[in-house]
C-alpha cells in the first residue's frame, strides 16, 4: 500500500500535499504553525486536516508494520500461500489482518487444542472431506476412546476451524451489523431510584441506527449494573450460511455431525466474539463523536468576546459563608476583595448593599460577573435590587471548573493569601474580561460543555480538548507582555524552559519587541521560528510585531508597501487601508516571487494589525434586571445565550437559576440530524418559551415561534 496515495484519496486531496504536511512535521513543526505559515507547501489545509492526516499517516503505517509482522510469521510456519498474503496485503484495518492471522496463532488451552493432542485432528479432517461410505462408529474407532468421546473431540477441532476463518467472520460481522438488533433490559431487582435509564428497561434498535448517546448510556447503564445488554441477530440465517459454505457433500454421513460442530462455533465461539467487536465498535464511533461534540462546544467557548477595557466585579455567591467579591481592573488585577453576607443566615442585606455599592462608585465598577452556582438566584436578585440607579450591569457566568481552578497549585501560587472562594471570585471576574486566558487555567475536561464526558476514551477526550485550546489560543496569538505559564504553554513551539525564560524576562522589564525573544536562554532558533509569529508586542516600535505577520516575511513586507509608497507609520489610517484594497494580488505575487497565501495573509494582517478575531463576535448579554419563572408566560420572547449543545438539543441561559431547553426538534423548522447544525455555544439568539414547570423549574423553549 502506498500509506500516502491512500491517505490523500480518504482526505480527497492531492498526495503531494501530504507529503509537505509529514515532512513539515518530521522538521519538527508544529500544526499551527503549518496551517498559519506553511499554506504554499500544504494548499491551505486548515489545523484538523493536518492533524487527521498526522493520526492518520500513524494508524497506516501501523498496519502495513502488522501486515508485515502477519505475513513473516505465517511464512515462519510454512503455511504462507499467495493468495493468503494478497488478502493480508488487501487489508484496510487491523480487525480484518488479525481476522486472517487468527488461524495461525498459538491459541492458549481450548477444548479443541486438548482434543489435537488427544490425536483426534485426523478425524476432524476426516469428517470434513465427507466420506460417502461407512458410517460414524468405523469412522471414529481407533483412538482409544469411545466414539462419542472422539466425535464430541473433533467437533471441537471443527468447530474452532470454523469459527478462525476470516471470510465467514467478515460476513457474520456484516450481516449482524446491517440486520442486527442492539437490546436492553432492566436486570432483576436493579436499584434506578432516579430512573435515569428507565427508557432502556425495554429497549430495541437497528444496530445500523444507534444513536451514540444512546450507546453511550446504554453502556453506562451496563456498568452500573442496572441494565443487561445483548445483541439480536438472524441466527437461522447464519448457520444456513455456514452450512452452505461447510458442507461439501450434503449426502454424506457425517452432516449431522459437522452441523453441530457449526452450531456450537457459532454459539460459543463466533457470536460471542463478533458482538463484543460490534459493542467496541458502536462505543468507539459513540465516543468520536461525543469528543467531537465536545470539541467544537469548547471551540466556540474559548472563543466567546472579551469585555475590554471595563473595570468588573467577580461575584461567587454563597449562602453560609457569605458572597466573596473580587474588583478587578481593565487587566484584570485585584484591586480590592471582600466578603457580603446577604442571604441566610446572617440575612444582612443592608450591610452588604451598602459595601456593595461603595465598591461600585470607588473604582467606577462597569459589570458584576455573578457565578450561577449556589445561590446564584438570591444573588442575582440581591444584585439587581442593590446597583438600582447605578450605571452598572450584571451577567451570570458560568462557573464550571472554577472550583477546580481555584484549589489548584496555579492558583495557588498566583494568590496564596487567599481562600479558594476568593480565588473563585476573581476567576469569576476574569472569564468575563478574558474568557480564554482564564479558562486555559482549567482542564478542559471540567469547564462543563460536554456530554457523557465521563463515558468516553478519558485520554482521546484529553488529546482532543488540549488539540482544540492550542489551535484557539494560536489562533488568537497573545500579548506577550501580559500573557501567564497557563496560556503560554499552548502557544507553538514553546516548551517548559523557554516559557521560565520569557517569565522570569518580562517581569523585570516589558519586551520591547520579538528580536527580544530570540537571544532568551531556552529559546533556539526552531522555537523562535515556530512560535514567534503567534506572540505580539503590543508597544514595539515595529508596528508588525504587533500582528500575526512572521519576522521570516518582513523584510518580504516593506518591499511590498515600498512598491505601493506606503509607510508602516502610518498602518492605522484609512488611506493606508485604502491603498493596500487596490494591490492585484495575482500581480504582485509575480512580482515579488511569493505565494499568494503568504501576500493575501500578509495583506490581511496589515489592514487590521493585531485585531482579536473574537471582537467580531457577538457581546455577552448584560442585565440590570432579575428574571423570575413566574415572571414567564408561554410564548414570550427571550434572548439568551447557548451554554451548552448536546444530543438532544440546546440549554440556554435565559437569566434564570437553570438554563432553558431547546429540544432539537424545536431547533429548526425543517428536519435536522445534530442540533450543531443550527447553534453553538456562546451564541446569542431569540428564542420562544413552549413550556414552564414551575415545581421543577424547568423551561422549555424554542427558536421559532409556533
Amino acid at each position: 500500500m502506498n500509506i500516502k496515495q491512500e491517505l490523500a484519496q480518504r482526505m480527497n486531496i492531492q498526495e503531494k500535499q501530504v507529503e509537505s504536511v509529514l515532512k513539515l512535521l518530521s522538521e519538527g513543526a508544529t500544526i499551527p504553525f503549518i496551517a498559519r505559515y506553511r499554506k504554499e507547501m500544504t494548499g491551505a489545509l486548515d489545523e484538523e486536516q493536518i492533524r487527521v492526516i498526522e493520526t492518520e499517516y500513524q494508524y497506516l503505517t501501523n498496519l502495513e508494520k502488522r501486515k508485515e509482522d502477519v505475513i513473516r510469521l505465517i511464512k515462519e510456519k510454512e503455511m504462507l500461500t499467495e493468495d493468503l498474503e494478497k488478502s493480508i496485503q488487501a487489508c484496510t484495518k487491523l480487525a480484518e489482518v488479525e481476522d486472517l492471522y487468527r488461524p495461525f496463532k498459538e491459541h492458549k488451552k481450548t477444548k479443541a487444542s486438548e482434543a489435537i493432542q488427544k490425536g483426534l485432528e485426523p478425524l476432524a479432517k476426516k469428517i470434513m472431506s465427507f466420506p460417502m461410505s461407512g458410517d460414524l462408529n468405523t469412522l471414529a474407532s481407533g483412538y482409544q476412546m469411545e466414539t462419542e468421546e472422539a466425535l464430541t473431540g473433533a467437533k471441537y477441532i471443527i468447530s474452532e476451524w470454523v469459527s478462525d476463518n476470516a471470510y465467514y467472520r467478515k460476513y457474520i460481522r456484516n450481516e449482524i451489523t446491517k440486520n442486527g438488533i442492539l437490546e436492553s433490559k432492566k436486570k432483576k431487582n436493579a436499584q434506578d431510584e432516579k430512573k435515569v435509564y428507565e427508557m432502556y428497561y425495554d429497549f430495541k434498535d437497528y444496530i445500523k441506527s444507534m444513536k451514540y448517546y444512546r450507546t453511550l448510556a446504554i453502556n453506562r447503564g451496563e456498568s452500573e449494573n442496572i441494565l443487561s445488554v445483548s445483541i439480536q441477530s438472524d441466527e437461522e440465517k447464519i448457520t444456513d450460511f455456514l452450512n452452505q459454505k461447510c458442507i461439501k457433500n450434503p449426502s454424506s454421513f457425517v452432516v449431522p455431525v459437522v452441523k453441530e460442530a457449526i452450531k456450537d462455533a457459532l454459539k460459543r465461539l463466533i457470536l460471542p466474539s463478533i458482538e463484543r467487536e460490534i459493542r467496541n465498535d458502536l462505543t468507539e464511533k459513540a465516543e468520536e463523536k461525543a469528543i467531537e461534540t465536545f470539541k467544537e462546544n469548547l471551540e466556540n467557548l474559548l472563543m466567546t468576546k472579551p469585555l475590554k477595557n471595563a473595570t468588573v466585579l467577580g461575584f461567587d455567591p454563597a449562602f453560609r459563608t457569605g458572597c466573596k467579591l473580587a474588583v478587578l481592573n481593565p487587566q484584570g488585577e485585584v484591586l480590592e476583595i471582600s466578603t457580603i453576607y446577604p442571604h441566610e443566615p446572617k440575612n444582612e442585606k443592608v450591610k452588604s448593599c451598602e459595601i456593595l455599592r461603595n465598591l461600585i462608585n470607588k473604582y467606577q465598577v462597569n459589570v458584576i460577573a455573578i457565578g450561577n452556582g449556589t445561590a446564584s438566584r438570591e444573588s442575582e436578585s440581591f444584585v439587581a435590587e442593590a446597583i438600582k440607579g447605578l450605571d452598572v450591569k450584571y451577567s451570570l457566568v458560568s462557573e464550571a471548573g472554577a472550583s477546580v481552578y481555584s484549589a489548584s497549585k496555579l492558583a495557588i501560587q498566583e494568590f496564596p493569601d487567599l481562600t479558594v472562594e476568593k480565588r473563585s471570585a476573581i476567576s469569576i471576574g476574569r472569564r468575563v474580561q478574558d474568557p480564554l486566558s482564564e479558562l486555559v487555567k482549567i482542564d478542559p475536561k471540567s469547564i462543563g460543555v460536554g456530554e457523557y464526558q465521563h463515558d468516553v476514551n478519558q485520554k482521546n477526550l484529553e488529546n482532543a480538548l488540549d488539540f482544540t485550546v492550542e489551535k484557539i489560543v494560536n489562533k488568537i496569538g497573545v500579548n506577550i507582555n501580559t500573557a501567564s505559564a497557563s496560556i503560554l504553554k499552548y502557544i507553538s513551539g514553546l516548551n517548559k524552559k523557554a516559557i521560565a525564560s520569557i517569565l522570569e524576562y518580562k517581569n523585570k522589564k516589558p519586551f520591547q519587541n520579538r528580536e527580544e525573544i530570540r537571544s532568551l536562554n531556552g529559546v533556539s532558533e526552531k522555537i523562535f521560528e515556530q512560535s514567534i509569529g503567534f506572540l505580539r508586542v503590543l508597544d514595539s516600535k515595529n508596528p508588525l510585531d504587533r500582528t500575526k505577520i512572521h519576522p521570516e516575511s518582513y523584510e518580504l513586507t516593506e518591499k511590498m508597501l515600498h512598491l505601493y509608497h506606503l509607510d508602516l507609520k502610518n498602518i492605522d489610517t484609512p488611506d493606508f487601508k485604502e491603498k493596500l484594497d487596490q494591490i492585484d494580488i495575482k500581480k504582485m505575487s509575480e512580482q515579488l516571487q511569493i505565494d499568494t497565501y503568504t501576500l493575501t495573509d500578509i495583506i490581511e494582517e496589515l489592514k487590521n494589525p493585531g485585531i482579536d478575531r473574537r471582537d467580531e463576535l457577538e457581546t455577552i448579554t448584560l442585565k440590570s434586571d432579575v428574571l423570575n419563572i413566574e415572571d414567564l408566560k408561554e410564548g414570550m420572547e427571550l434572548e439568551g445565550t447557548i451554554r451548552n449543545v448536546v444530543s438532544f438539543g440546546a440549554f440556554v441561559d435565559i437569566g434564570l437559576h437553570n438554563d432553558g431547553l431547546i429540544h432539537i426538534s424545536k431547533l429548526s423548522k425543517s428536519y435536522i440530524k445534530d442540533p450543531k447544525e443550527v447553534v453553538h455555544v456562546g451564541q446569542i439568539v431569540k428564542c420562544y418559551v413552549t413550556s414552564i414547570d414551575l415545581e421543577k423549574e424547568k423551561v422549555n423553549l424554542s427558536l421559532y415561534k409556533d
